[in-house]
């Protein structure tokens, strides 16, 4: 490059950045366009319906879970109801609050195939308090 060419050398590292996926993906916000929850922590929704998941091998529990569909932007997404017998408390078209499960790189978690979010809050009720009998499901 010689002794001036410093200029030369920051130029061509900007432009060879573009060719790394994660330097494209943060500069274009890309994660947060194809997120349902649109980069937020938690977004509200309202069930349309619950389902069970089988679980991965070598488990072989039935996972329950909900379809959700986000009030934000109209997406729909499965959700994971934690909690023993906690599917109980959480009818259709009950507004539920959501949250990521936090698997590694946002992806799913443990052993529920293609479900990457969890329920907290139902009717503006925590889920866990209701799981534990400390109050009871409000009327809407």
């Amino acid at each position: 490059m010689g002794l001036m060419g410093a200029r030369k050398m920051k130029k061509n590292r900007q432009k060879f950045k573009w060719n790394s996926k994660k330097y494209k993906t943060q500069k274009l916000n890309l994660y947060a366009k194809a997120d349902p929850l649109g980069g937020d922590s938690q977004a509200k929704g309202i069930v349309l319906e619950k389902f069970q998941k089988e679980a991965k091998q070598p488990n072989s529990a039935m996972r329950k879970c909900c379809k959700v569909q986000l009030i934000k932007n109209g997406r729909q997404v499965g959700a994971f109801i934690p909690g023993n017998l906690a599917q109980k408390f959480i009818d259709e078209h009950d507004e539920v609050m959501i949250e990521r499960i936090g698997g590694a790189k946002g992806r799913t978690k443990g052993d529920i195939p293609g479900i990457r979010f969890q329920v907290i809050k139902v009717n503006d009720q925590p889920l866990a308090r209701l799981v534990s009998g400390k109050i009871e499901k409000g009327r809407r």
